[in-house]
């Protein structure tokens, strides 16, 4: 499916001069230090654009998308280029033209009334809930961990998730506008109506229900999207359900399960492993393992108990009016109290008297361990209400040599820092049991390849968990590039094989995504042939070769 491309320099001069007409000549780069930045992958799969163009509008994209489609040349999207873990910012297939949209950071507006916001690919978490803050309006944005400097929109568009009431993102979208391939530009949803009232209200509009066609694929280039605000909770706690035993953790999702469908729990609550907690405020101890690949048990139970974490944690937030949160704490108290799970409530109050207790021990060991605990609450309470914090990539620095950067998280970019980070994402039912298998079908994988487990499963709907299997790894090490690789590869088959299929994939395995060639890809590549016959746009994205 697609046209196949073959250059020569004369046809990529063309290209690139009509380019810079189009963009400025400041806004086109092919030099050699810029194509090696945009190459860097956590993934350790790196491919190398032909050129790197930055539109500063929605004419300027259908431009340059004519003027690809004229010189038969694939282009890229990307938002700001931080799809750490799935990709970063490497095109799925050499030679295509990277278009970013980065300097495209307008927020076009924002409703005071109606609690949306119109923005374009290039606006940041940082960007939007600073926006909100200085002009003292009453809303919260979702944020993921990802980091401050990533693009709202580019999150979205990979389905991605957060933390809030509002963390299915995708569900709180309302109109796009989409570049496509023709060059012409589509408005979803009533947006195409001239004058439409309610354009960012209702997002499905009147007929086919298109902008679910433009998350992850490869049919469009999306310019600008409406998202809804989340309004101010008069009340927010944090809770933390802490879980000894390996295998209790099953009774307690099948717990918290009732208390997510029936809307007592409103936020994305997130399950992870011991390891996956650790790595949130630690590097891999390399002097302490002596030199291990893994860490020795010993040395995770030593860590675990300083950290003061069990096997599981749990972690969620009420949000609400006071009664509301009340009514809430009490529910999930109750539900609790037949588990082995032990739930800690943390309320600003007690984050106070923490933060009090930490200064009066000073730099005693217990004094640390409060301050760590201080800072990571002050950290989830700030994302809890939209202020986006990047202390929560510190677990792709896991197996970094060199450990967290100076300065970190300020600037945090784990593609560029040099980390080895691979994602498996499988989806599967809010069951215990299920937890559980995934976990069994994994675990002897990573010790066969000598990883330690990090583990994450999030309540992202009501039904369902999203698994983040994650391989951290080191980059220079050659042998630890080619277990990661291959811990990654027989994790994703596996997942696949037992009906854990990924919500999300990176672009080592979009060609794995149609192993027997069913109607759905094949209807997907009948979509594509309509919008995108001469295969323009982001070729191999989201896009398995027939077999």
């Amino acid at each position: 499916m697609g046209a196949t491309f073959e250059h020569g320099a004369a046809a990529n001069v063309y290209l690139l001069d009509e380019l810079r007409a189009i963009v400025g000549g400041a806004q086109i780069r092919d030099d050699v230090a810029t194509l090696e930045r945009y190459a860097r992958s956590t993934a350790s799969r790196s491919t190398r654009a032909l050129a790197v163009v930055t539109p500063g509008s929605v004419a300027e994209v259908a431009g340059v998308v004519r003027a690809a489609l004229r010189h038969r040349t694939p282009v890229y999207p990307i938002s700001t280029g931080k799809n750490w873990g799935y990709g970063d910012a490497c095109p799925v297939t050499e030679g295509q033209v990277i278009v970013e949209l980065s300097r495209m950071n307008r927020i076009i507006t924002v409703d005071p009334t109606l609690a949306y916001a119109v923005i374009e690919p290039g606006v940041t978490q940082r960007q939007l809930s600073e926006y909100l803050a200085a002009h003292k309006l009453d809303f919260w944005i979702d944020c993921t961990g990802a980091g401050p400097d990533t693009s709202f929109m580019g999150n979205i568009l990979e389905r991605g998730f957060g933390h809030s009431p509002y963390g299915n993102r995708l569900q709180h979208v309302a109109g796009m506008q989409v570049v496509l391939a023709s060059g012409d530009v589509l408005e979803t949803g009533f947006g195409h109506y001239p004058n439409a009232r309610a354009a960012y209200l209702f997002p499905y509009g009147v007929g086919p229900f298109l902008d679910g066609l433009f998350t992850q694929s490869n049919f469009g280039i999306v310019t600008r999207i409406a998202i809804w605000l989340m309004p101010k909770s008069e009340a927010v706690e944090h809770f933390f359900c802490t879980v000894e035993r390996h295998e209790d953790i099953g009774a307690v999702v099948d717990a918290l399960r009732p208390l997510r469908m029936d809307g007592t729990l409103r936020s994305i609550l997130h399950i992870g492993n011991d390891l996956r907690v650790l790595s949130g405020g630690t590097v891999y101890p390399r002097e302490q393992a002596g030199g291990a690949p893994m860490l020795p048990g010993g040395l995770r139970q030593r860590m675990r108990e300083g950290a003061g974490v069990g096997a599981w944690t749990v972690s969620g937030a009420l949000y609400g009016s006071k009664r509301q949160v009340a009514a809430a704490r009490h529910a999930l108290k109750q539900a609790m109290k037949p588990t082995p799970a032990r739930t800690i409530i943390l309320t600003e109050g007690r984050l106070r008297l923490g933060a009090l207790a930490a200064r009066l021990l000073g730099g005693t060991r217990a004094g640390k361990r409060m301050r760590a605990r201080v800072d990571l609450g002050e950290a989830l309470f700030a994302m809890n209400r939209g202020v986006p914090n990047g202390r929560f990539l510190a677990g792709a620095y896991w197996r970094r040599r060199g450990g967290l950067p100076s300065g970190f998280p300020h600037d945090a970019n784990p593609a560029a820092d040099n980390c080895g980070l691979l994602w498996v994402s499988p989806i599967l039912p809010m069951r215990g049991a299920d937890l559980l298998a995934v976990y069994r079908l994994v675990e002897p994988v990573f010790a066969e390849f000598r990883f330690d487990l990090f583990i994450t499963f999030s309540m992202i709907n009501e039904r369902a968990l999203g698994g983040v299997i994650t391989v951290a790894y080191d980059k220079d090490d050659p042998d630890e590039v080619a277990r990661a690789l291959g811990c990654y590869q027989k994790v994703f088959d596996l997942c696949m094989a037992e009906g854990y299929v990924p919500y999300r994939v990176g672009n080592q395995s979009m060609a794995q995504l149609d192993p027997h060639s069913d109607v759905f890809w094949a209807t997907v590549r009948q979509i594509k042939a309509a919008l995108d016959p001469d295969g323009i746009i982001a070729p191999g994205r989201y896009q398995p070769p027939p077999l």
